[in-house]
């Protein structure tokens, strides 16, 4: 069902002006736009974020900053799918059955999007090294693997987060192309998306994935700690252990909510069980945004220390202590969206396609505020640790360890 009323048995109003393709797509371009943002505010103040994640800086002043750099590729895709989306408009004119038999459109946009961050574009100079960089690094990062602190660790660990809150995303981008090729003979990507295309259980795996691949790095920086030599130093890995368990508790609430959507007639019991997952999944994921990503101390004995604002820290570089405590309580909320589906009055909404698509922008929107609390603690431990770039490089794992058990 849908929030606007269906007006064919394969498409509801939502998705005849806004089809799923062109969502994901909408998506994917808002987090080059607000990757260019999280560059451009974080150097106005003073951090220097393509060190920490371990990227070439500019060898001269006549390039492109690295913010306007991301800005000319965020435009270019942007102007694209903006064209696309216009002629799909005027060749299907909101009619049902023109939207349905023309969705080649937004799926070749989709495709030219992909051919845009795959190919080599220095002629048009937008962005070549980055997309390079990206595409290298999700490689690495897409079967869980972790770099080494000197080729970009903090990165990889970046970049997998952010994957995190683009699970949902990435399940309607695979079904989108699993409605436009393997629906039937009926089947169109720009139909009421068919969330079950495929089988019940590929899109709850794709759903898992970004979970599995951070579990994953978190183990690997287990064992490093493990094999590294003078782990009184360091400590025994124990933030990792419990950053991976972090990780772990997405993975009941994705398996009992597919289990729920299955069933005609939910079981009031499993759907307990579902809840109960994701108080868990909600409230450990927030505590650990707010006590290890941002390194405040609201959960600590410390808070009321006279030398900080209560709850934060001494080091405050991105903004005022009310804009911190703002988005602190920004962060509990955006993570409990879920909890809708305990009111009667607003269950109904919840699977509405533009409730869906508000959620997923919601969601996308608490990362992008994430991300520049998380780049300024990696700044300030870095900096309180006393050391330059190459130092951090030949310190490794070590002592970095004992501060940054990430995300």
């Amino acid at each position: 069902m849908d929030g606007d009323p269906a007006v064919e048995h394969q498409l509801d109003s939502f998705s005849l002006t806004f089809p799923l393709p062109y969502r994901v797509a909408f998506i994917v371009i808002l987090a080059v736009w607000g990757w260019g943002i999280n560059l451009h505010f974080l150097y106005l103040r003073r951090i220097d974020v393509p060190a920490l994640i371990r990227y070439p800086g500019r060898s001269n002043s006549s390039q492109l900053s690295h913010h306007h750099s991301t800005y000319r590729l965020a435009s270019f895709l942007s102007l694209t799918s903006g064209a696309s989306i216009l002629i799909f408009w005027l060749v299907t004119r909101r009619d049902p059955v023109r939207v349905i038999d023309y969705d080649w459109i937004p799926m070749t946009n989709l495709a030219v999007l992909a051919f845009l961050f795959a190919l080599p574009l220095r002629r048009l100079s937008v962005s070549h090294t980055g997309r390079s960089r990206l595409l290298w690094t999700l490689r690495r990062v897409s079967v869980g693997g972790l770099a080494e602190p000197k080729d970009g660790k903090f990165g990889d660990i970046l970049l997998a987060d952010v994957l995190t809150s683009y699970s949902k995303i990435l399940a309607d981008l695979f079904v989108c192309v699993c409605m436009f090729l393997f629906d039937g003979r009926d089947g169109s990507a720009t139909a009421r998306p068919d969330r079950g295309c495929g089988g019940a259980v590929i899109v709850p795996l794709i759903m898992a994935l970004p979970s599995a691949i951070r579990l994953r790095q978190c183990l690997i920086e287990y064992v490093r700690v493990r094999r590294a030599p003078y782990r009184e130093a360091t400590g025994w890995g124990g933030q990792h252990l419990a950053n991976a368990a972090k990780y772990a508790t997405a993975f009941p609430v994705i398996t009992l909510g597919a289990m729920l959507r299955g069933q005609k007639d939910g079981s009031p019991g499993l759907f307990r069980a579902w809840v109960a997952a994701c108080l868990l999944n909600s409230l450990y994921s927030f505590y650990w945004d707010v006590a290890k990503d941002w390194d405040l101390t609201l959960f600590s004995k410390d808070r009321d220390a006279p030398d900080q604002p209560f709850g934060l820290r001494r080091t405050l570089l991105v903004h005022k202590p009310g804009v911190y405590y703002a988005v602190i309580v920004m962060d509990l909320m955006l993570r409990c969206t879920w909890m809708i589906k305990l009111s009667a009055r607003m269950d109904r909404f919840s699977d509405f396609e533009s409730s869906i698509f508000l959620i997923q922008f919601l969601e996308v929107f608490r990362r992008w505020v994430w991300i520049f609390f998380r780049v300024e603690t990696e700044w300030i431990r870095n900096s309180a640790m006393g050391l330059g770039l190459d130092d951090l490089v030949l310190l490794g794992d070590l002592q970095g360890n004992k501060y940054q058990d990430e995300d």
